[in-house]
């Protein structure tokens, strides 16, 4: 099979000719129809994230067709179509995975990461973590729904009742939650780069009302903020921006430094907190209320062997809606 993989961190994706894997015990093998690119992986690839298992075939955004059954697999027949998340395995045993908060296990081991992902023709994934893909998605319009649609709905959660919502960064995950926060009755007010009008018109079109730059105050007070963009000075921007007794949820899995901010800013009961990868419960839920709203993805196709492109785009912020490997393309 035909892979893009990391060799080294902070260098390009190099084009590789590979055996298609086998899958194990309670494991699925893969066709690999749409991987979409998630600024984690780019994450992986600068070496924000530390200690990936190189070489890595990135990816965790993954819709596919299954195409063999390793020993016990008896979860999803030959040629369904799954998706598979970033969750690509945990203990089960640990406190956590207990308690209903498998994504904070320590044994965890994530799709594109320590795990080969999907920018590949074939992965293999256990089946225990991957998922059916609602019918009225086309496979790259499904892609983005495993990552940016699945952390958005945990961060999205994790500002609870909260009716005036703020989303800085207007990318992948913010275009889709939007559109379930907007359902949900919610008033959506949208922060992009200072200047991006393109964006904040982008934004309008998604999630309607307010659109402006992160440097500015929305009209309203803030009940909520959730930051998909990996920029710490937001989390002190946010703060002014939201109510006493307001939420800022970080919704990223890497952050540059959060800047000192005065006490004042997070006084009043005001709360930051982080969102934490997801769990199969969050997939469940979301890929059974996307279809509800209906979220409508926003992609941009790039052929496999244009993954550096796709992923230099993403880097730039060149991107509105979701960037989409199509293998087959």
């Amino acid at each position: 099979m035909h892979a893009m993989r990391l060799h080294a961190a902070r260098t390009q994706l190099r084009s590789d000719d590979l055996p298609v894997p086998v899958p194990g015990a309670g494991e699925v093998l893969v066709r690999v129809a749409a991987c979409a690119v998630c600024r984690t992986d780019l994450h992986v690839v600068d070496g924000e994230l530390a200690d990936p298992a190189l070489p890595l075939i990135p990816g965790h955004e993954i819709v596919g067709h299954v195409t063999a059954r390793g020993p016990g697999a008896t979860r999803f027949a030959i040629g369904d179509r799954v998706g598979i998340p970033w969750l690509g395995r945990t203990c089960g045993e640990c406190d956590y995975c207990r308690s209903g908060r498998e994504n904070l296990c320590p044994h965890a081991r994530f799709t594109g990461y320590q795990i080969d992902g999907g920018y590949a023709e074939f992965t293999v994934a256990d089946e225990r973590y991957c998922f059916a893909i609602p019918s009225g998605y086309s496979d790259a319009e499904a892609a983005p729904l495993l990552c940016a649609g699945l952390i958005g709905y945990r961060t999205l959660r994790m500002a609870g009742d909260a009716r005036r919502i703020g989303i800085y960064g207007f990318g992948a995950a913010a275009h889709i939650i939007a559109q379930v926060a907007r359902w949900q009755g919610r008033a959506i007010y949208s922060f992009t780069r200072p200047g991006d009008a393109a964006a904040q018109d982008f934004a309008r079109r998604i999630a309607g009302g307010w659109a402006g730059g992160s440097d500015e105050l929305p009209p309203a007070p803030l009940d909520a903020a959730l930051i998909f963009a990996p920029v710490g000075a937001l989390v002190p921007a946010a703060l002014r921006a939201v109510a006493p007794g307001g939420t800022v949820v970080c919704g990223g899995i890497h952050m540059s430094d959060i800047p000192a901010f005065p006490y004042a800013l997070l006084w009043q009961e005001r709360t930051v907190r982080s969102v934490a990868n997801l769990t199969r419960r969050d997939a469940e839920e979301f890929l059974a209320l996307a279809p509800q709203v209906p979220v409508r993805v926003a992609t941009r196709p790039y052929p496999l062997a244009a993954a550096n492109a796709a992923l230099d785009d993403l880097r730039a912020g060149r991107l509105t809606g979701a960037a989409v490997l199509l293998p087959a393309a």
